[in-house]
């Protein structure tokens, strides 16, 4: 009996020798798995962080060169406004030399060209335009009349008496062919037919060098002048360029940096409209081949575009207020009426343009957008799972793709002639929660070349 005892003993002590060690055991082991875990997750912040000062290294980089370009050159060059334009098509072509003298030159006269018919409203926008003018010699105002309204007619009239703008008026007002089942747009071929008689007035009877286009229903941000008078000479004299507009078709208030970005310029393939300058030097290549409607659309095909861009702002220097119209309030609704007018005057004429022409533009936009860490349009939108606080790329690679993405944040996400608007070389740039953020073609999405040295 007393060696059965002992035997218990020993099984009892053995059997919880061997549990105490099982949970020792278990416990080590689930301790190791915690710490590989943690040791997991650990490198893979790491790796994370490396990622994110690899990318930030690279963007300061950029903007450090481009900052140290900047300062090199001499106070007096940057204060005259020193612009080299080298052509594209003439590599041996000596560089030009615009100054701040010139830009202020006195026989540069830059008359607006006013677009009415049936809006007596138009006192509105021409109440804007002598607001603001800051010299009426330099900016003459011509209002062209169609329809023969004459409630409208009467407004302008009073104008006119006063000396403050000229008068003239479309004399054509017969009804125009229409072809069979394009009625109902009867009027897209009166407004063509109104701008080929204005603009051959403009550069035919009263022969200027250039125009700024407007129509009836626009106000103006008090800095519209000096934004048109100091792009002049950017738009004569870079051959890449084919016009300056005061729009941005993305300009509602939540997509672009209402703080800090209304001196921020940027050149595009879309053609805006909506308050914009062309050069009689074009006009003189439009004029023989002018549609017979559908003019704006006609402006974006590639065979008038010729790769040639346009420069705009990132916040609109108008703004419309007419939303019965020719097209019936086609996305005004939508995005139109949100479109946000400067508020922060620029003096353009102090800034240095040189960075808007192509050979200067092109490289550093294109490395600098292509340098950034791609993200989702819906991490944009919701500003969750971002890798850090500055600009991020978005990436498409189908038109389907860039419009889901475009609807997603609130942009317009049409294309004409495969061009989206805002568009450079593809590129649509938004400023939103707080970034900057650019929709970008896939490196080898069709119809731009993505390859820069």
């Amino acid at each position: 009996m007393k060696y059965k005892r002992l035997g218990f003993i020993v099984a009892f002590c053995f059997v919880s020798w061997i549990v105490l060690a099982f949970v020792i055991f278990n416990d080590n082991l689930a301790k190791k798995n915690d710490v590989e875990n943690r040791k997991g997750s650990l490198l893979k912040y790491i790796k994370e962080l490396e990622l994110q000062i690899s990318q930030q290294e690279q963007i300061y980089k950029l903007l450090a060169d481009r900052f140290k370009k900047f300062t090199s050159r001499p106070e007096n060059v940057v204060q005259d406004m020193e612009l080299k334009f080298i052509s594209d098509h003439d590599p041996t072509a000596p560089s030009l030399t615009i100054r701040q003298d010139v830009l202020q030159e006195k026989s540069v006269m830059l008359p607006v060209l006013v677009f009415s018919c049936n809006r007596p409203d138009i006192r509105r926008s021409l109440d804007g335009l002598l607001k603001y003018r800051p010299d009426a010699k330099k900016f003459p105002i011509i209002v062209s009349q169609d329809c023969a309204h004459s409630a409208t007619a009467k407004v302008i009239r009073s104008y006119s008496d006063a000396s403050q703008v000229t008068y003239i008026q479309q004399p054509d007002l017969s009804e125009p062919i229409v072809p069979p089942g394009e009625a109902k747009f009867k009027g897209y071929f009166k407004i063509a037919r109104h701008y080929l008689f204005g603009l051959k007035q403009i550069f035919r009877t009263f022969n200027y060098t250039a125009v700024i286009i407007v129509e009836d229903d626009l106000d103006v941000a008090s800095d519209f002048f000096s934004y048109f008078a100091s792009t002049y000479q950017l738009l004569k004299n870079d051959p890449s360029l084919w016009c300056v507009s005061a729009w941005n078709d993305n300009g509602k208030a939540t997509l672009v940096d209402m703080q800090q970005g209304n001196e921020l310029l940027y050149r595009s393939d879309f053609f805006p409209g909506l308050g914009w300058m062309i050069t009689k030097q074009l006009w003189d290549e439009l004029e023989p081949k002018w549609p017979k409607s559908y003019w704006d659309d006609w402006m974006r095909r590639p065979e008038q575009r010729k790769d040639r861009a346009c420069i705009r702002p990132e916040i609109s220097r108008t703004r419309t207020f007419g939303k019965i119209g020719v097209s019936n309030g086609m996305f005004f609704d939508k995005h139109l009426k949100y479109i946000k007018l400067n508020e922060l005057p620029v003096d353009f004429s102090k800034q240095n343009l040189s960075h808007m022409v192509q050979t200067a533009y092109d490289a550093d936009y294109i490395r600098l957008v292509y340098s950034l860490p791609v993200v989702s349009a819906s991490d944009v939108r919701t500003n969750t799972n971002l890798p850090f606080d500055g600009p991020v790329r978005i990436t498409y690679h189908t038109k389907d793709t860039f419009k889901n993405a475009a609807k997603l944040l609130g942009l317009m996400d049409d294309f004409k002639s495969g061009v989206p608007r805002t568009g450079y070389h593809g590129i649509v740039s938004v400023f939103l929660n707080g970034r900057r953020v650019y929709l970008a073609p896939h490196s080898n999405w069709k119809g731009y070349d993505l390859t820069w040295s």
